[in-house]
């Protein structure tokens, strides 16, 4: 807990000198949905998901993908490429503020994932698996939210 609060801390210094991120996003989302839902983390490098979590003695594999949203951040910001060719049930997308922090977990079902991904229309969703957070949204059901974002 405490290497994960520095980290967040010195990923906020690294965007205020440099303007870019420093890139533990993923692993934040990850730790956070571990810790908010109790989803088992699976090793690194697992192919096609990144958590288990079992209810009523089904396994379910999850995907996880964050992103953290600024406060004067331009809409149309996206998610990581979900592989589709790899095995997973569900996708779980962490809403982090500037300060790495969950706002918000929202679960999409590998078949809502794969229609979407499959529409006609966008280059970027179609052959890099690349989702808008507000499109991955609209197909997601919201599992989590932080009482102080209302």
């Amino acid at each position: 807990m405490t290497l994960l609060a520095n980290a967040k801390v010195l990923a906020q210094q690294y965007r205020a000198l440099t303007g870019k991120p420093l890139g533990i996003t993923g692993e934040v989302a990850e730790y956070e949905a571990s810790r908010i839902l109790g989803v088992e983390l699976t090793p690194a490098r697992q192919a096609g998901y990144d958590a288990v979590e079992t209810i009523n003695g089904v396994v379910k594999r999850l995907q996880i993908k964050g992103r953290c949203l600024l406060k004067d951040c331009k809409p149309g910001q996206r998610l990581g490429s979900i592989d589709v060719k790899k095995d997973f049930d569900a996708v779980l997308l962490v809403l982090l503020d500037e300060n790495f922090n969950a706002t918000s977990i929202y679960e999409a079902d590998r078949e809502d994932v794969l229609r979407v991904l499959a529409e006609p229309g966008s280059r970027s969703r179609n052959e890099r698996g690349a989702l808008g957070v507000s499109k991955f949204k609209s197909i997601a059901r919201l599992r989590w939210q932080c009482s102080s974002t209302g």
